[in-house]
This record gives C-alpha cells, structure tokens and sequence, in this order.
C-alpha cells in the first residue's frame, strides 16, 4: 500500500472507530489520541499514576495520551461516562478499586454495573496508605489519637476523598471503638488542604499523594495502613504495629474499557497497558511512592475484582458503614 492510500485507509479507519465501529484492518492501533479518564481530581494519587502512565505509553510505544480528569461523586461520574462511551478503545478508564469494588457496597443503587458495564484490561498498581495529622498537632502516634478521641468523644473529625480513605478512617473508629465525625470531599486533595488548614483533625490518604508531603514536613504521619511497613518510609509503624492487630487497608489501580471494544483491540490495549506499567518510569515511580508495580492480564484482573468485592464488602460491613 502507497503512502498517499495508506494515509486514506487510516482516516476511513479512524472515522469508523470515532463512530464506535471497528476498522478490523487497522493494526497500527492506536491511530488517534486515548484518553484516559480518571475518577478524581488533578493532584490526586490516581491522577499523578494516571499521568506517569500516560507518558510511559508516549515513550515506550509512541501513544499519544489524554488525561480527563472527572471527579465527584466517588468516582461515579467518570465511571458512569466511560461505561457510556463508544467502545472503540479510544476512551479508558484509569480507576481503584473505589469505582470498581467499594460503591456497589457504599451506595444503594449506581448508575453503572461495576462489571458488566467494562472490560478489564490490566491492574498496574497496587499502594497502602498513610494516617496524616497536621504537623502543629499534638497528635504525634495512633495511641495520642485513640486517647484524644476518647477525651473528648464526637469532637474529633476526619477527612475523606475517597473509599479507601473513608473506609480506613471507618475502620480505625471501630477497632479503636471511638467516637470521631466523618467529613467528606469530592477528592483527597481536597481534604489535605483543609488537613494542612486545621479544618479537620486527620486522615489516611495514598502514599503517593502522603509521601511527598511528609518528606517535605507538611504532614506528619502516624501509621500505614498495610500489613507490611512502607519501604519508602521505613520507620512509620503499620496502625497493626501501633496497636491495633488485624487492621489493613490497601488499594489498587486498574484500567478498563467500556463494554464492547473489540477482542483484538483489547489486545492490544493489555499490551500496552502492561508495557508502560513495567516501565523503569513507572517501576521507579511507584517504590519512590511507596506503592509497587503490577500487572495483570484483563482475565486476571476480572478475578481479582471479583475477589475484592468479597473483601470490601466485609471490612465495609465490619466497619457499620450504611450504603447510602
């Protein structure tokens, strides 16, 4: 094929797949700008791995990648865009598991079916989470923290932009058996402000939006919320360590596609997906943050999910938490 007719077969290609049909000729996929939606806001954890991912994929394999950014709702209305989108794979899901596990157990009734309404494609991450308190505090362990909530029961208040962080803070108010108040934001970053403020009194938030403001003093942290110590921070104790045994709470990044996005095309997407999440970029990025880099294949990652919805459903349920 000439390059005048190579170039007038990719814009017919190009065309059938903005209409959301698939050109089964097109092998240079992809042959127009991804774009990567991702559930919260610019500055969150999600969207610093989202942009790290995005351009890995523009260095490792030449793809030009959008980021849009749709916060709110806990996520629910970008999942709910995505799900809608025309399945072409062009439009991308870059969540955790908040979008994909945890809603179908925080809301009563969601404007998206967590699996039937995507196709997996590939886990790229996987991190924990730091209790932060602002530095001026007093509040310096998880031990000062429990006993100031039992000083002063309902006056403590806490800080959350998403399920993980809502779910570990829910948690720590069960297994510590202390009266505090939740109050919620649209995103983390949010939430960090009003932390660094004095509006609120702590929270966990991901490691990879913690770390950089724990390193520069901005934030103090307590504990982490995995059952292993951070290799990033070594010497911040586990919430278990600190004197609750048994509590972990971690999270995960996975990419999805709207249902219906050809199997070839998914394909290549787990390729690619895969590829720049076992970049040296990404590698290096994620254990500078305290997370690690995984991958999966799109059948594994439908597992994985399934399994997780199992494990949310009872550390929610344990933590009293009412779908709303």
């Amino acid at each position: 094929m000439n390059i005048r007719y190579r170039k007038g077969f990719l814009g017919v290609c190009l065309w059938l797949a903005n209409a959301g049909l698939v050109c089964a000729l097109a092998t240079e996929f992809p042959v127009a700008p991804i774009t990567i939606v991702v559930p919260f806001a610019a500055g969150s954890g999600t969207d610093q791995t989202a942009r790290a991912m995005a351009q890995s994929m523009t260095e490792e394999f030449g793809a030009t990648v959008v980021i849009d950014n749709r916060g709110g709702a806990n996520g629910i209305l970008a999942a709910q865009y995505v799900a809608q989108a025309k399945p072409n794979g062009y439009t991308l899901l870059l969540t955790t598991n908040t979008t994909q596990v945890a809603n179908q157990h925080l809301y009563k009734k969601l404007p998206y079916d967590p699996v039937k309404d995507f196709q997996p494609i590939g886990l790229i991450g996987r991190g924990s989470m730091f209790l932060v308190v602002n530095v001026a505090t007093p509040i310096k362990t998880v031990d000062d923290l429990i006993k100031a909530a039992h000083a002063k029961p309902g006056k403590l208040n806490f800080g959350s932009g998403s399920s993980s962080s809502l779910v570990g803070s829910e948690l720590l108010k069960q297994m510590a058996n202390i009266q505090v108040t939740s109050v919620p934001y649209k995103s983390n970053p949010q939430a960090v402000n009003d932390l660094m403020g004095g509006q609120i009194d702590y929270m966990f938030l991901d490691s990879s939006t913690a770390l950089p403001l724990i390193r520069a003093g901005r934030l103090h942290p307590l504990a982490v919320s995995a059952a292993t110590r951070s290799k990033a921070a070594q010497a911040v104790p586990t919430v278990a360590e600190a004197g609750l045994p048994g509590f972990e709470v971690t999270y995960w990044n996975a990419v999805y596609a709207p249902t219906g996005v050809a199997p070839d095309i998914i394909e290549k997407l787990a390729k690619l997906i895969a590829g720049a999440a076992l970049s040296k970029r990404m590698v290096v990025r994620q254990e500078s943050l305290g997370s690690e880099a995984i991958t999966s294949t799109p059948s594994e990652l439908a597992a994985y999910q399934a399994s997780e919805v199992r494990t949310w459903g009872r550390i929610i349920r344990a933590a009293g938490i009412e779908p709303e």
